[in-house]
């Protein structure tokens, strides 16, 4: 076998996805070295579209840590939301509630922006890597890849960050002896569409109707990114616009409410499910973001759990590079999953009481609308609402 050209930092980090850059750039700041392995290209990454909710603190983050403050002159703040229904809209205001706020910013803007940050600031970052293999992450860690360039490398370092996303190799990486799954698997998916028509709303509405659910949200003033309940099966192919626009109307039109349409210009089945993995620590590994679990979209929780991991395990890192403190390190792992475990119980709730099951028999819906009544009709419900969407104290 060929000899591998070494490479010696002190965090190797699996994914260049916003978790991955995030941690490289705050250990950047306090004069941690890291290197960035990708199996992805830079545009590939930059291409894939996701939706954005960012939460107050990832907003303050990204803006105080010196990435970058586009997503206040580009982004759109958002101080509420609308619930829709039987047709009628009810906002929950978050700044009156709360005080907070989060902002519509595609998870695509976040990506280039710390891209572009750790580019100018000379980080070591590694896109369209192959054969990527982990080795000793009980002791003294190695990554073996294949760079952009053909050449083998071994990667070593004293620890391991696997951000490598919801299809994570890291997490395979611990023995099964160690590790637990926590899986839910929704009967229901988002047809989710891109639009070429006017904003039909300022702030996202979340509609449940006797037809289903539906998510009115924003992209830019020109085009809109729209979902609606579907089957998990449910074959793109088969919609046209008008079937699709057809299917909108029906679950959120009505009392004085219009939506603006025009020509769908893509459209997809978006599946989801709840999954954790526990624990979030292994040996020298350390996993964070959708490589340690995935929550539905309809609590805007994905990106934000991602942030807010990360802004824990740099706090770690930190402290055992800086005072020679394995405190909080060893602690990583639970301080993540206190939190993890509120966002999946958010993420359910909502995903519950918006979407109505093919099978639910009529008991469950009534019972599901006393709950989105329970909710609209009392302020200490809307607060609980409010809050969890905007981020709990203690934010990154």
């Amino acid at each position: 076998m060929a000899e591998r050209t070494v490479v010696t930092t002190q965090v190797a980090i699996l994914g260049a996805g916003p978790a991955g850059l995030m941690l490289s750039h705050l250990l950047a700041k306090s004069g941690i070295a890291s290197t960035v392995v990708e199996i992805r290209s830079r545009e590939e990454i930059s291409e894939t579209v996701r939706a954005g909710i960012l939460e107050h603190g990832t907003v303050n983050m990204l803006v105080d840590s010196g990435v970058s403050d586009r997503v206040l002159r580009d982004g759109d703040r958002h101080d509420g939301i609308e619930l829709r229904l039987k047709g009628e809209s009810h906002r929950i205001d978050f700044k009156e509630l709360v005080g907070e706020s989060v902002w519509l910013y595609p998870q695509t803007d976040v990506f280039r922006d710390l891209a572009a940050r750790r580019e100018a600031d000379g980080g070591d970052i590694r896109y369209s890597v192959t054969d990527t293999r982990l080795h000793d992450i009980e002791g003294k860690p190695k990554v073996w890849f294949t760079g952009a360039d053909g050449v083998d490398y071994e990667l070593r370092a004293d620890f391991i960050a696997g951000a490598d996303g919801s299809r994570s190799q890291c997490r395979l990486q611990i023995p099964e002896a160690h590790r637990k799954w926590y899986f839910h698997k929704y009967p229901f998916a988002w047809f989710g569409i891109l639009a070429e028509a006017p904003r039909s709303s300022d702030e996202l509405i979340y509609a449940n109707s006797e037809n289903g659910f539906a998510l009115i949200s924003q992209r830019t003033p020109t085009v809109q990114r729209m979902y609606f309940q579907c089957d998990p099966d449910e074959n793109v192919a088969e919609w046209n616009d008008d079937r699709i626009w057809e299917t909108f109307r029906s679950r959120v039109n009505g009392n004085g409410f219009t939506l603006k349409e025009g020509p769908v210009i893509d459209k997809m089945v978006l599946k989801f499910r709840s999954f954790v993995h526990t624990p979030m620590r292994h040996g020298n590994l350390f996993l964070a973001g959708d490589a340690a679990h995935t929550v539905p979209p309809t609590g805007a929780k994905g990106l934000n759990l991602a942030i807010h991991d990360v802004k824990m395990l740099f706090e770690g890192l930190d402290s055992y590079y800086s005072r020679g403190s394995t405190e909080l390190l060893d602690s990583y792992s639970s301080r993540a999953l206190d939190r993890v475990w509120k966002a999946q119980q958010f993420s359910y709730w909502m995903t519950s009481m918006l979407h109505t099951p093919a099978y639910a028999d009529g008991f469950s819906r009534a019972r599901q609308l006393g709950e989105l009544n329970s909710v609209v009709s009392s302020r200490h419900g809307q607060a609980y609402l409010a809050e969890a969407y905007t981020g709990w104290p203690g934010a990154a």
